[in-house]
């Protein structure tokens, strides 16, 4: 007699599946494994500041060693990044800060597949919470960032905005770019980590293509095309302009990108549970 409650499994099971079935599937699987979501989260937050003298302030000491070098260049006149409106550091510290971001959630997802190697290999359980895990581990040690920066660029006469609140909203169109990027590095851990590599290196370079160290108007009409096109400059300058200045850097572009990013994050991700099994295969 067959078993009813038996689960039959089969070589690409997973391409069979409809887009709605697959969201449908991700959040329930999301949603039953909230306790080892927590569990996990607990672990690797109090992991990272084990045996650490400096805890929780390392989250301002390493983006103020991060802004020293723009800030030295600025100094002497190598950097010209054109008038900003506040105090140049303090302009830096945010708009980097923002980056840290989208940075940071690209490293989680990135680490999906490999932070829990040892897990993935040897337990039967739902692969997103790992996913989720991850994620939730970086936006906690974000807002606790910027908790601090707000209150460190406070001390330099400068206020955030009150529209400062809306700033968590605008990380969900980051998180959809950074997610996408970082689980296509993640597959690409598995089957090259050489292409993985060069993808890691080449994101350095983004920075440069959105005005996050120079003015928006910076003379540099190359800079000033690269920065229109670029979806990220909408949604991190926003993030940027709704703290110093109480404002959104351009709303159209800010909606565009952040409906291109939930787009380019449904793709990405279907590619990621569609391939997902058969990567573990590969880690073996």
């Amino acid at each position: 007699m067959q078993n009813k409650n038996a689960i039959t499994y089969y070589p690409n099971q997973r391409l069979e599946k409809g887009w709605i079935t697959i969201w449908g599937e991700l959040f329930r699987n999301i949603f039953s494994s909230r306790d080892m979501i927590f569990q996990l989260f607990k672990r690797d937050f109090t992991a990272q500041y084990k045996k650490s003298f400096l805890g929780l302030n390392w989250t301002l000491i390493t983006p103020l060693f991060g802004i020293a070098s723009w800030v030295l260049m600025q100094m002497t006149g190598i950097l010209t990044p054109g008038e900003v409106g506040v105090p140049y550091p303090i302009y830096v510290l945010v708009g980097t800060s923002c980056w840290s971001v989208f940075m940071g959630i690209i490293g989680s997802s990135s680490s999906t597949l490999s932070a829990a190697s040892g897990l993935l290999l040897q337990i039967k359980f739902h692969h997103e919470a790992v996913f989720i895990e991850q994620i939730l581990l970086n936006i906690v040690n974000t807002m606790i960032s910027f908790v601090m920066i707000l209150i460190g660029i406070s001390l330099f006469d400068v206020f955030p905005k009150w529209q400062t609140v809306f700033f968590p909203l605008l990380i969900v169109p980051i998180f959809f770019y950074a997610a996408s990027f970082g689980l296509l590095i993640a597959m690409m851990k598995i089957v090259a980590i050489d292409i993985s590599n060069l993808v890691n290196k080449l994101m350095n370079f983004i920075i440069y293509t959105a005005p996050i160290i120079y003015a928006p108007t910076i003379d540099n009409l190359f800079l000033r095309l690269v920065n229109k096109w670029n979806p990220l400059t909408y949604i991190i300058c926003s993030m940027r302009d709704l703290i110093l200045y109480g404002r959104v850097y351009n709303w159209e572009g800010l909606l565009i990108s952040s409906a291109l990013g939930l787009f380019l994050f449904a793709i990405v991700w279907r590619a990621f549970y569609v391939s997902e099994d058969k990567l573990i295969e590969r880690m073996v």
